[in-house]
């Protein structure tokens, strides 16, 4: 099953969608991650669909509501337990060491990604520019897994595994370099020849470490 028929099931999930209906989401699903939602245009989601225009506004009355039908359940319904979920099983082990748990949560959010990326990339792009989508997510995700992500640090300053400045500024430079090179690995860059063990242990040396040459 590919990414998009995977995240149409979840979209339909005990809705009474027809054919019609789904290929209108996979369609636009597709576009707006290739091309953004603002440079794609109903028409081209319809010929995409293989159905006249006016069928997606017999279903959506605005290409923005055929957005939010396509983000919403999926941040609702299955995005929701794998982003906050799933990374709770990382967060809930106690992991010794500050470099297990940094690859574990590197590992954990590959795999969300890889499974989702379709959707990952709409949501990304149209953050900026659709605030009610990222009130939504900041509201669903965003203060829930800092939070434990937060605490998380605590654990390993108390151990003498990082450096005493305040929880949350450790907390956002790890989920920057971490978000940074997934998104570079698969959003930005993916065609580019990786090695994906090196880069997560490499990361993981910058976040502990930085880029200075060790003292000798």
């Amino acid at each position: 099953m590919s990414n998009n028929d995977f995240i149409i099931e979840q979209i339909s999930d005990n809705e009474n969608f027809t054919e019609k209906q789904k290929k209108i989401l996979e369609a636009a699903i597709e576009l707006f991650s290739e091309k953004g939602y603002a440079s794609t245009s109903t028409s081209e989601i319809a010929k995409k669909a293989g159905v006249a225009e006016g069928t997606i506004f017999r279903h959506y009355n605005t290409k923005k509501e055929l957005l939010m039908s396509i983000v919403m359940p999926l941040i609702a319904k299955f995005v929701g337990p794998i982003v906050v979920n799933d990374f709770n099983k990382v967060l809930d082990h106690p992991y010794d060491h500050i470099e297990d748990f940094l690859r574990a949560t590197i590992e954990n959010r590959r795999a969300v990604l890889i499974k989702l990326l379709p959707v990952i990339k709409i949501v990304l792009q149209e953050i900026p520019f659709q605030a009610e989508l990222k009130e939504y997510i900041i509201e669903q995700f965003g203060e829930k897994i800092f939070g434990l992500f937060v605490n998380k640090i605590k654990i390993y300053q108390e151990k003498g595994q990082l450096i005493d400045i305040p929880p949350n500024s450790v907390a956002r430079l790890m989920l920057t370099n971490i978000f940074g090179y997934l998104i570079s690995r698969y959003i930005l860059f993916p065609h580019n020849e990786w090695d994906d063990e090196l880069e997560t242990e490499r990361t993981i040396q910058v976040i502990l470490h930085g880029l200075s040459p060790k003292e000798k």
